[in-house]
C-alpha cells in the first residue's frame, strides 16, 4: 500500500520547480509508503507525479515507483494490490512481455499497453487507485477501484490540476486554496462524513469508485464507469428469483468464493495478520485464513472494560479454537484522549465515525508484528447485517398504515412528552423496564413524519436531521441513487444494502480503515468486498441472507464449517465504542472547550442548537453522542488540521 499525489499545470514548467515542488507534497505522505520515494516529472506539460512506497510485493528496487512501460508510453504512481496479478502475468508473457522484477505495477503497465487502460481496469481484482501519464495521447488517467477501498482526491485550483491519495498532499503547492465547501459541510453533519464526489474543500472532488477520469492536455474531461453497481445490483435481484439452488449447494458456492478471494488475498512477501473482533465476518476470514496456512495466523483484537462493548472475550474465544496467535489490547478514556489530537492530521476532512478510535489502535498493535492486515468489513452490507435494515422496513410497514395526515399529529403527541417523563414509564413495568425511553420515544417520533422509504433511510443516518440549524448552506449535495429508490416501496432491505454500499461503505467504513491502517503504515485488506464475491452476493435470495431472527444466514453456515455456532451466535455488537460515557467522563472538559459558544461562532456555527444537545447528553435526558462527536470532529480539524487559507 501506498500514497501517490502530483500536479498538472498544462504549460511548460521549470524542471527544478517541478521536482522540489512534488517532492514536499509527497513527503506528506510519508506514513503511507516509509520505505521509498519516487518522483517523475515532464516538464514541457508541467507535470508531476510523486510517490510514497510501502513495499509489500517485490521488496527489491524492481517495485519501486514512479515506473513506465517497457514502450516508455506510460507512466504510473500507482497505491494498492491487484490479486490476480499472477493469473494476467502468464497471459502477458504468453503475448511476448518480459518483467524486471515480480510486481503488480508492472503488470498493470503491460496490461494497459496490451488492452487499453479501459480493458485493463476491467480485468483488475484488488484495491487500487492510479495515476496514469500517456506520453503518446498527452492525457492523464485517474483511476479507482469498483468498491472505493483505496481514496483518489482531484480538481483545479488557480488553473492547476491536483490530484492525489490525500488532500494533505496538495497543501505545500503555492496555488493550493483550502476553502472549505459550505454544502458539503452540511452534508458532513448529517452523515458525520463528506460524502463522495465532494470532499471538504471546493473544487475538489473524490473520484467515485468504479470510474476513470481522463483530462487531456487542453483541460478537456471525460468520466468513464467501468463497473457498474446499480446494473448489478439490478441483474442480481432479477437472478434471485429464478436461480433455485439449495442450501447446501449455496453454502458450499460461498464457502469456495471466500476462499479463493482470502486465499488471493493473503500473497506477501511480508508477514500478515487479521483483525479479529469475533463476529461472523471477521471470525469467517480468520477462519479460511487459518485453514490456508501452514502455521498459526496472526489475530488482533480490541476490548473495552464497559459492558455492552466488549466483544474481545468472544475474539478470544474463536481465535483459542482456530488456535491462532491471538493478540488484544483493552482500550480506555485515557487511551482515546491520547490520540484524539492526531485524528484530523491522519483524516484530512472532518471526519467522526467514532471507531475511528479502535481501529487506530489495533492497527498500531498490528503493525507491530505485521505489515498486512485482512479485516471482515464488507459483510452487513452484502449479507443485510445492520439492525437498521430490519428498524427500517418494520417502521416502513407500519408507518404506511397511518394515513398521512395522521402522522405528524401522532408524532407531535410523543414530543410533547418530555423525554423525563418517557423516562419515567420506561423504568416502570408499564413498559418492561425499558431504558432511555425517552429518546427512543422522540426518534420514534421523527420517523413517524416520513412520507417514504427515502424519507425513513434518510432519517435512520441522520446524525443531524436539519443541517442547517448548524450552518448555513444554498444545498445539500447528495441525493439516494435513483436506480434504487424503485426498490424501497416492495424490498426496503435490498434498497438499503445498495444505497449503504455506494456511500456508507467507502465514504466512512473504507475510509475509516484506510486513514487508520495508513497512519501506522499498514496495509489493510478487505476480501468480503472482492467485486466477483459482491456480484454474486446480490444474486442470492433474501432467505439466504435473511432467515428467521438471523441476518447473515448463508454467511453464518459457512462459519459453522469452522467455528461452533455457540462462539459467535449473539446478539450484533458491530465496533462500538463507549463515547457517550466518555464524554461524560474523562472526555467533558475537552469537549467543554471545543463546545463553548465563543469557540463555536468563531468557526460559524450556530451555538444554540449544539449547546441545548450538549446539555442533554450531560444530563443524561438524550443521547447525543454521535451528532455531538461530529461537531467536535469538525471543530477539532478548524483547530489542528485544516489548512488555512493565508
Amino acid at each position: 500500500m501506498c500514497g501517490l499525489t502530483g500536479y498538472w499545470t498544462f504549460q511548460d514548467s521549470d524542471t527544478h520547480l517541478l521536482t522540489t515542488t512534488v517532492k514536499r507534497m509527497t513527503s506528506q505522505l510519508l506514513s503511507r509508503g516509509p520505505d521509498s520515494e519516487g518522483i517523475w516529472v515532464e516538464s514541457k506539460n508541467g507535470l508531476a507525479l510523486g510517490h510514497r512506497r510501502l513495499a509489500i510485493m517485490d521488496l527489491s528496487a524492481a517495485g519501486h515507483q514512479p515506473m513506465q512501460s517497457s514502450s516508455g508510453r506510460y507512466a504510473i504512481v500507482y497505491n494498492g494490490e491487484i490479486y490476480n496479478s499472477p493469473d494476467l502475468r502468464e497471459i502477458l508473457l504468453k503475448e511476448g512481455y518480459s518483467f524486471r522484477g515480480h510486481s503488480d505495477t508492472e503488470v498493470i503497465l503491460a496490461a494497459c499497453e496490451e488492452w487499453g487502460i479501459l480493458k485493463t481496469c476491467q480485468q483488475l481484482i484488488g484495491i487500487f487507485a492510479f495515476a496514469l501519464w500517456d506520453t503518446q495521447a498527452q492525457s492523464l488517467t485517474l483511476a479507482r477501484d469498483q468498491m472505493g477501498v483505496k481514496p483518489l482526491y482531484w480538481g483545479f485550483q488557480n488553473g492547476v490540476l491536483f490530484f492525489g491519495s490525500q488532500l494533505k498532499s496538495f497543501y505545500p503547492h503555492e496555488n493550493w486554496q483550502g476553502k472549505i465547501d459550505n454544502n458539503a459541510l452540511a452534508s458532513y453533519f448529517r452523515y458525520n462524513y463528506v460524502p463522495a464526489p465532494f470532499s471538504i474543500y471546493q473544487n475538489i472532488e473524490k473520484l467515485e469508485p468504479a470510474h476513470l477520469l481522463v483530462i487531456k492536455l487542453d483541460k478537456t474531461i471525460s468520466k468513464v464507469c467501468y463497473w457498474n453497481f446499480p446494473q448489478v445490483v439490478e441483474q442480481g435481484l432479477a437472478q434471485s428469483v429464478t436461480d433455485k439452488k439449495t442450501d447446501l449447494e449455496l453454502t458450499d458456492e460461498l464457502d469456495h468464493l471466500l476462499t479463493d478471494a482470502i486465499g488471493r488475498q493473503m500473497l506477501s512477501d511480508v508477514p500478515l495478520g487479521v483483525f479479529l473482533s469475533g463476529g461472523i465476518d471477521s471470525s469467517t476470514v480468520a477462519a479460511i485464513m487459518q485453514k490456508k496456512s501452514s502455521r498459526p495466523i496472526k489475530t488482533f483484537s480490541i476490548g473495552f472494560k464497559e459492558n455492552g462493548y466488549d466483544e474481545a472475550v468472544y475474539a478470544k474465544e474463536v481465535a483459542k479454537h482456530l488456535g491462532t496467535e491471538h493478540h488484544e489490547l483493552y482500550l480506555s478514556e485515557q487511551d482515546a484522549q491520547s490520540i484524539i489530537p492526531n485524528l484530523p492530521q491522519w483524516y484530512d476532512e472532518p471526519f467522526a465515525d467514532v471507531s475511528q478510535i479502535p481501529t487506530y489502535l489495533v492497527s498500531k498493535m498490528a503493525r507491530e508484528q505485521v505489515t498486512v492486515a485482512l479485516s471482515g468489513d464488507g459483510g452487513d452490507e452484502l449479507f443485510a447485517g445492520y439492525h437498521r435494515y430490519f428498524l427500517g422496513e418494520k417502521i416502513w410497514r407500519y408507518t404506511r398504515k397511518i394515513p398521512q395526515v395522521l402522522r405528524r399529529p401522532l408524532s407531535d403527541l410523543i414530543k410533547n412528552v418530555s423525554p423525563d417523563i418517557w423516562d419515567k414509564l420506561g423504568s416502570s413495568m408499564l413498559f418492561g423496564r425499558m431504558p432511555q425511553l425517552g429518546d427512543k420515544a422522540h426518534k420514534a417520533a421523527d420517523l413517524l413524519k416520513a412520507g417514504s422509504p427515502q424519507q425513513i433511510y434518510n432519517h435512520l443516518v441522520s446524525l443531524w436531521e436539519d443541517p442547517y440549524l448548524l450552518i448555513s448552506a444554498p444545498f445539500e449535495p447528495r441525493s439516494i441513487e435513483p436506480a434504487f429508490a424503485r426498490y424501497a416501496n416492495d424490498d426496503f432491505v435490498s434498497f438499503m444494502q445498495a444505497t449503504d454500499t455506494v456511500t456508507y461503505l467507502p465514504d466512512d467504513i473504507l475510509t475509516k480503515v484506510d486513514r487508520a491502517s495508513m497512519a501506522v503504515s499498514l496495509e489493510a485488506r478487505v476480501p468480503l468486498l472482492d467485486h466477483r464475491l459482491v456480484e454474486w452476493a446480490w444474486t442470492l435470495p433474501r432467505s439466504s441472507k435473511i432467515r428467521g431472527h438471523d441476518s447473515k444466514w448463508l454467511l453464518r453456515q459457512v462459519l459453522k464449517r469452522y467455528v461452533p455456532a455457540n462462539l459467535f451466535e449473539r446478539p450484533k455488537m458491530g465496533f462500538g465504542v463507549p463515547i457517550g460515557s466518555w464524554l461524560r467522563g474523562a472526555l467533558k472538559e475537552w469537549a467543554e472547550d471545543l463546545l463553548t459558544e465563543q469557540a463555536l461562532k468563531k468557526n460559524g456555527l450556530n451555538a444554540a442548537p449544539i449547546r441545548q444537545r450538549w446539555h442533554e447528553h450531560l444530563t443524561k435526558r438524550r443521547n447525543w453522542q454521535y451528532s455531538l462527536w461530529g461537531v467536535l470532529m469538525y471543530q477539532l480539524w478548524r483547530q489542528r488540521g485544516m489548512k488555512k487559507n493565508d
